[in-house]
């Protein structure tokens, strides 16, 4: 991996080649997605099915796009029995984790006849989206569609493309079985996601679309934005490692490709104050990457994405690191809980040399779907709070608006609403 001397010019550089991978910049495909968008819209099933066929080489039709009870049968029968225990314990522990994240509805109220709250109300129907092309992710199926159950929303659909022959995944399946989906669907890509916005004649309109996708996955999302909610339109993902001289360099080199290997675009990069630390993890990348089964598409993304930052000191490495702010972020440094405090922007932190990203891919509890491309700064992991709305409680007695029945008036002329002002004068009339 390429090694270079922070500073602000090189800090510069790095953040302008980072934002070339985001989603706004994949214009090129934005009219074509436009077209399955509308065409989905105007003609629904009739052209769901014919782009199926197109991107997919699947004869599909009504009776035969949605995954039957016998079809997710014979998947467990494919998939090993103790891969179905380790995807049970994921979803105990994402579970766990998410319940701690569940809102109520409150009220406080006054003795002067005021009552003020907020209502909780779960969304009524979600889609879930899960990709089916370069490889499989159960792991996404339980991490979109598990804060969704917690959250107590009453219908999950997913949508995940078939082969040619009509089959889909065996571990998605069993995934999305065991997670709860309600109701699963042979479609992908954007001719998906714009079934599920807008509806069509066997697949429901959804309130919001969750889950990682391709490009034309992504521009669908954010073109249907409006007519349903959606959770992020989200970049390559990105890993990112802080660390001193204290870091085994090993460990700091695999868990920079265990992000590298998603596809060319992802980024991988170390900031360290520790000139020692970078050449020895520069090293130890290359001696993984001739042995990694995925090298190819490895080597892309460490060659264009992939930095060892050399820092001065912790602060300039800190300082760095929040304005990267990474997907993921490793600390792995002599103290790293004190480290982590000065730590501003990043969609998930790991602590410590044995708690690698990976875990959080998995299996710990907390959410991977994660702000990618510097959103971190202001975006948060899907959580809970994604799958609920809330709605504002008022209530007030007379005597407790004629008190303050003046004011509003007054506020509201000042704005030349008078029939707002009207609305509160004609109550003390």
């Amino acid at each position: 991996m390429r090694i270079v001397k922070l500073n602000e010019e090189t800090k510069k550089d790095i953040l302008n080649n980072l934002l070339k991978r985001s989603p706004d910049n994949y214009g090129e495909y934005e009219s074509i997605v436009k077209d399955i968008v509308e065409d989905i819209h105007i003609n629904k099933d009739e052209a769901l099915f014919k782009y199926t066929e197109k991107f997919d080489k699947a004869k599909l039709d009504a009776s035969n796009i949605k995954v039957t009870e016998d079809e997710i049968k014979d998947a467990y029968t494919r998939v090993d029995n103790e891969l179905v225990e380790i995807i049970r314990k994921a979803i105990y522990n994402i579970k766990t984790y998410h319940e701690k994240q569940k809102q109520y509805s409150w009220f406080d109220s006054e003795d002067n006849g005021i009552m003020l709250g907020q209502k909780v109300t779960p969304l009524e129907r979600v889609g879930v989206y899960v990709p089916g092309g370069k490889a499989v992710y159960p792991s996404s199926v339980l991490m979109n569609v598990i804060p969704a159950k917690v959250a107590g929303v009453k219908e999950i659909i997913m949508t995940t493309p078939c082969d040619a022959s009509g089959k889909v995944y065996d571990m998605t399946l069993v995934a999305a079985n065991e997670a709860g989906v309600d109701t699963i669907y042979k479609a992908g890509g954007a001719q998906a996601i714009a079934a599920l916005a807008y509806g069509t004649e066997s697949i429901p309109k959804v309130d919001k679309i969750v889950g990682p996708g391709n490009i034309f996955v992504a521009l669908a999302k954010r073109m249907v934005f409006g007519h349903v909610s959606i959770d992020s339109v989200a970049g390559p993902s990105e890993v990112m490692v802080l660390a001193d001289e204290t870091a085994n360099p090993r460990y700091v080199a695999a868990d920079l490709l265990s992000q590298a290997e998603h596809d060319e675009m992802a980024s991988a990069i170390l900031v360290t104050t520790s000139e020692e630390l970078a050449n020895k993890v520069s090293e130890e990348t290359e001696k993984f990457i001739s042995v990694l089964s995925r090298k190819e598409i490895i080597r892309k993304s460490v060659d264009n994405y992939g930095y060892i930052l050399v820092a001065d000191n912790m602060d300039d490495a800190i300082e760095t690191v929040n304005e990267i702010a990474s997907e993921h972020l490793e600390i792995v440094t002599a103290n790293p809980f004190d480290t982590m405090t000065k730590v501003k922007n990043a969609g998930a932190i790991f602590l410590g040399e044995y708690s690698s990203e990976p875990l959080g891919d998995y299996f710990a509890g907390p959410n991977h779907v994660l702000p990618t491309n510097g959103t971190a700064k202001f975006f948060s992991p899907l959580s809970v709070d994604d799958f609920i709305k809330k709605s504002s409680i008022i209530y007030y007695l007379k005597e407790a608006l004629e008190p303050v029945s003046k004011d509003i008036i007054a506020f509201a002329e000042s704005e030349k609403l008078t029939a707002h002002a009207n609305s509160i004068r004609v109550r003390f009339e």
